[in-house]
């Protein structure tokens, strides 16, 4: 993630955005296209990757530096990095409420 910012400021400053704020802004609008946010509930904020479709269904959790990511069907834990036990059985809880709602934003997002 860090090279990918990286080569997308420079690519920026080259096409000539020169003040800091205009590069934060392009590659906050790049964030958005290439990870969809698809819920925010408090501080998690819930989103998949653009190229992920090749796997199946499941989304990804962040929280500061924190990151979970779940299958969807069925809900079941891919994987978690600084999440304790405790946030990880909210957030299984918080998949489980909203998982037709990341499998209808998934289903949308790549089959077009």
């Amino acid at each position: 993630m860090v090279a990918w910012v990286v080569i997308t400021m420079a690519s920026l400053i080259d096409k000539g955005y020169t003040s800091l704020a205009d590069v934060q802004m392009q590659v906050e609008r790049l964030d958005k296209i290439n990870m969809p946010t698809i819920l925010r509930i408090g501080p998690f904020r819930f989103f998949f990757y653009s190229n992920e479709n090749g796997e199946p269904a499941h989304i990804h959790i962040q929280r500061e530096r924190m990151l979970a990511k779940f299958w969807l069907k069925p809900v079941a834990l891919a994987s978690s990095t600084r999440f304790s036990p405790k946030e990880l059985r909210k957030l299984e809880t918080l998949v489980i409420e909203n998982r037709e709602t990341f499998l209808e934003a998934w289903n949308e997002y790549f089959s077009s």
